[in-house]
C-alpha cells in the first residue's frame, strides 16, 4: 500500500534569508524616498526605532547610534517575521504566487501599519500614501519571490 506523501513544510532557512534581502530592499527604497521627498534619509530608522523606543525618537535631530541600532534591529526582525509568515502561507504554489501573493501581503501590511499602528505611533499617519503603499508591495513581492527562489523542497 502506498503511504500518502507528507505535507510540504516551509523552508525556514530560505524564509530568513529572503527576509533579510526583502528588508534591505525595503530599507533602501524608503531611505531613497525619504531623502528625495522629505530630506531625511534617517526616517526609516526612526520609524522602526519608534516602535520600540516610543515617539520621542521621531524628530530629525533625535537619531543617535542607539536609535539607529534599535531601528535596524526592529526593522530586520519585522522583515524576517513577516517573510516567515509569507513563506508559511504561500510556500506550496511557486514563484509567481510568491511574488503576487507577497505583494498583496505587503499591501495588507501597509494598511495595518498606516491605519491601525498609526493610532499608537503618530509618525506613521503622516506618511500615508501611494509611495509607502508601493514600497510595502515591493517588500512583499521581493520577500515572496526571494523565498520561492531560495526554497528547497522539504517533505
Amino acid at each position: 500500500m502506498n503511504q500518502p506523501a507528507a505535507p510540504r513544510m516551509a523552508d525556514w532557512r530560505a524564509a530568513i534569508i529572503a527576509g533579510f534581502i526583502a528588508g534591505l530592499a525595503f530599507l533602501l527604497i524608503n531611505m531613497a524616498l525619504a531623502s528625495s521627498l522629505l530630506a531625511n534619509p534617517k526616517l526609516p530608522f526612526q520609524l522602526a526605532g519608534s516602535l520600540v523606543l516610543g515617539p520621542s525618537v521621531l524628530p530629525p535631530t533625535a537619531l543617535s547610534n542607539h536609535v539607529l541600532l534599535v531601528g535596524l534591529g526592529a526593522h530586520f526582525s519585522l522583515a524576517v517575521a513577516f517573510t516567515c509568515l509569507i513563506a508559511f502561507c504561500l510556500h506550496r504554489w511557486g514563484i509567481w504566487t510568491g511574488i503576487i501573493g507577497g505583494g498583496l501581503f505587503g499591501l495588507a501590511l501597509y494598511s495595518i501599519n498606516y491605519y491601525f499602528v498609526a493610532d499608537f505611533v503618530p509618525g506613521f499617519a503622516a506618511l500615508r500614501g501611494w509611495l509607502m503603499a508601493s514600497s510595502h508591495v515591493v517588500f512583499g513581492a521581493c520577500a515572496g519571490g526571494c523565498y520561492e527562489a531560495l526554497e528547497r523542497d522539504h517533505r
